[in-house]
């Protein structure tokens, strides 16, 4: 009986759409970030949860936002996913992110789901950097 239960929560274990939410948060936090590099403002702010669309109106005031608030988030030259946990209810992300200056950055994404498609409705930074790669 034990083997049956082990055999059935491999089993379970190996189908969880766990595997597939992360690579979608993912991807969706990849694509923004390529949208930054490519100065595709209209774009980016397509990834942000409406929460964060209404805050900030337009891509031009999202682009000046991320520009002097988050320029390692702008022009990144490494980015490196690291782990995905849930905290209330919201699915949290981090990310570590070297800038153009080799400065190590940790940062969290809280993400939603809106509609079958996962949005960023918020970025913190846990790590202020300076640490050079």
């Amino acid at each position: 009986m034990r083997q049956f239960v082990t055999a059935i929560a491999l089993t379970l274990a190996l189908v969880s759409p766990l595997p597939a939410q992360e690579a979608q948060i993912e991807n969706q936090i990849r694509s923004q970030i390529q949208a930054f590099k490519a100065d595709d403002f209209v774009t980016a702010f397509g990834f942000a949860s409406p929460t964060i669309q209404n805050l900030f109106r337009t891509p031009e005031n999202f682009g000046v936002m991320v520009r002097r608030g988050y320029p390692m988030v702008w022009r990144p030259s490494e980015v490196r996913f690291l782990e995905l946990r849930e905290i209330a209810g919201y699915q949290w992300q981090k990310v570590m992110i070297t800038d153009s200056d080799g400065s190590v950055h940790i940062l969290d994404y809280q993400m939603v789901n809106q509609e079958g498609v996962w949005k960023i409705n918020g970025v913190q930074i846990l790590d202020a950097g300076g640490e050079t790669a």
